[in-house]
């Protein structure tokens, strides 16, 4: 599946985000899907840095189809 390829890709893109000051709160408008996951596979993870990003592409067998899916839109949205 090319979830890991879309997780380095948003691993990137938030890293970006973090150094404008828009990490945590883009992550959190962009991803409404991924939300019960981070909860769920990524609890007590402080966001910043890409952490969260890391933490999906580390559970991405775990990831709820939605998930999945949002995931993989972001990335055809970056065009790669």
């Amino acid at each position: 599946m090319n979830v890991l390829k879309t997780l380095t890709v948003l691993l990137f893109s938030t890293s970006l985000l973090s150094i404008a000051g828009l990490g945590s709160s883009a992550f959190a408008q962009g991803f409404t899907y991924c939300k019960a996951d981070v909860h769920r596979l990524c609890r007590g993870m402080m966001p910043g840095g890409g952490k969260i990003l890391k933490c999906l592409k580390a559970h991405e067998n775990d990831l709820t189809v939605g998930c999945a899916k949002e995931l993989k839109a972001m990335k055809a949205k970056m065009g790669k």
